[in-house]
């Protein structure tokens, strides 16, 4: 029981949390970004937080204890990838935008089908993401609590969705940064005292957690070089590689917080900060990936109730007993709460920001009803990631993740670098760039090996695959800036060049960013 009363306390806590430092409210500017009142150091490890989902301590730590270093790939991929967001587009979005993506690329585009463009970009990918997490929660329950059954495991995933939706109703973007920042301290302070627990045990020797990993693993030493996962496709892991690299800061949930610090300058250096951080955590979940393999197994991992999802857990009870069980368990629980937080307030943020209030009321509306729709459409969110959830169970989180990368990677990447750096980019352009890498990247899925054909596919049982990558980033993110590029040509010069100039200034230098004005 000490596990779940961990756990518990945890919940209660953060619960408080939020209420205490969210009262009073109400305006879209706090709801939305805090009032832009984060430092960059709060912001960076609160960015971390949002980032260091169940993907990365559960799926990463599972990947790499069974697969070895093709499980290790997916995190250089996740800490390279800031340098987009730290040289190309953190700093600039900040200037540009108010509240939510839809923000920036609509600024000198015709309002209304932009606006909607992006929202459903935002939704699909934030939902995409949100099925990671959720599987996460059902994995964890198995072990945790020892619910095998699929319907004991769907209803803890509900009440972990109704926690979440209470962060997102009652926090808004200040409750939830500060559920991020407790929840990425915690996940630090778990992982490196795994870390020096595990090593203590092995005369803090690396090499000899690694010759302890190869004797338990079947694949031999086959775990220390590249191959035992992507080898049989190199084409589908440079797919996955431009997928995670350039999917990360283009996923709603990190864009809109760089909303919450008041200048540019904060905004670069809540990516520094982001960054050292999860260089910390990677280190460390590579010691505990292979660490698992040693003192677990992979054959003990793959035969628990949630498979590679279990190897962290599991190593927590064989080096700590129970209660290290449950301080993790609970930790990776903040982190599904967290980050399912995150993604909720980002995609009810550009509903009722794009949609209602831009689209439906055309920009006449006040900020009490703006936020009273963006909690509705948190609730509607909420209930679908929860059903969601339930339905991706089993899954592996990490690689579900990769596919909300690549949709990510896809249809907002292009967009927004056009947006910000292409003169004379154009609605028609902004909308084959959305449309068309988003389209292109589900559909691509649809007919991948992830959807039918193989054991570990969505529908095992059949087999309508005819694209043979499990990854599509590779031809999906290539096409939508084909799409921007050809849409563009096809619409003409029909934009303001006065408001392109006006972009251009406000980007570079700040002008008119105060979201408070």
């Amino acid at each position: 029981m000490a596990n779940i009363g961990v756990f518990a306390v945890f919940a209660v806590a953060t619960l408080a949390l939020v209420y205490r430092v969210s009262r009073g409210s109400t305006s879209t500017a706090d709801y939305y970004a805090a009032d832009s009142r984060f430092t960059g150091a709060q912001n960076g490890i609160a960015l971390s937080g949002d980032f260091l989902s169940a993907a990365s301590f559960l799926g990463i730590a599972g990947s790499i204890a069974v697969h070895g270093y093709d499980g290790f790939v997916y995190s250089v991929g996740w800490v390279v990838a800031w340098l987009v967001g730290l040289l190309l587009i953190g700093e600039l979005l900040r200037n540009t935008g108010r509240f939510t993506m839809g923000d920036v690329i609509a600024y000198r585009m015709r309002q209304r089908p932009v606006r909607a463009a992006a929202a459903l970009s935002t939704l699909v990918i934030s939902f995409f993401y949100m099925l990671a997490q959720m599987a996460g929660a059902g994995g964890l329950v198995a072990l945790l609590l020892n619910i095998t059954d699929r319907t004991g495991q769907s209803v803890v995933i509900a009440i972990v969705g109704l926690i979440m939706i209470f962060y997102v109703l009652v926090g808004g973007m200040k409750g939830t940064t500060w559920v991020q920042i407790v929840k990425a301290v915690l996940l630090l302070l778990c992982v490196t005292t795994i870390t020096v627990f595990l090593m203590g045990q092995f005369g803090f020797s690396f090499s000899a957690i690694l010759e302890k990993a190869v004797a338990n693993n079947p694949l031999g030493d086959a775990i220390l070089a590249p191959g035992t996962q992507y080898g049989h496709n190199e084409l589908d892991f440079v797919s996955l590689a431009l997928a995670l690299v350039l999917g990360i800061c283009s996923l709603p949930h990190v864009l809109i917080r760089f909303y919450t610090v008041p200048n540019a300058v904060q905004a670069r250096r809540s990516v520094v900060w982001a960054v050292c951080t999860m260089v910390v955590f990677y280190l460390c979940t590579l010691v505990i990936g292979y660490g698992a393999g040693a003192l677990v197994g992979s054959r003990a991992i793959l035969a628990a109730p949630s498979g590679e999802n279990s190897a962290a857990p599991l190593l927590a009870l064989a080096i700590g007993g129970p209660v290290l069980l449950g301080i993790v368990s609970a930790v990776a629980f903040a982190t599904i709460l967290a980050v399912v937080a995150g993604l909720t307030l980002a995609a009810s943020a550009s509903f009722a920001h794009d949609v209602y209030a831009n689209i439906i009321k055309r920009g006449r509306t006040n900020p009490r009803r703006e936020v009273r729709v963006a909690r509705i459409a948190a609730v509607v969110l909420g209930v679908l990631a929860i059903l969601g959830g339930i339905l991706a169970n089993g899954q592996n989180v990490a690689f579900l993740v990769a596919l909300a990368l690549a949709l990510a990677a896809s249809a907002n990447l292009s967009t927004i670098l056009y947006a910000l750096f292409w003169k004379r980019f154009n609605t028609m352009g902004t909308l084959w760039s959305l449309y068309g890498g988003l389209g292109s990247c589900l559909l691509l899925i649809a007919f991948s090996p992830v959807t039918s054909g193989s054991p570990t596919s969505i529908f095992p049982m059949v087999d309508f695959h005819v694209f043979p990558l499990n990854n599509p980033g590779i031809i999906s993110i290539p096409f939508s800036f084909f799409c921007g590029w050809f849409g563009t040509m096809l619409g003409g010069r029909n934009e303001s060049s006065d408001v392109q100039k006006e972009m251009e200034v406000r980007s570079l230098t700040g002008i008119g960013a105060d979201l408070r004005q």
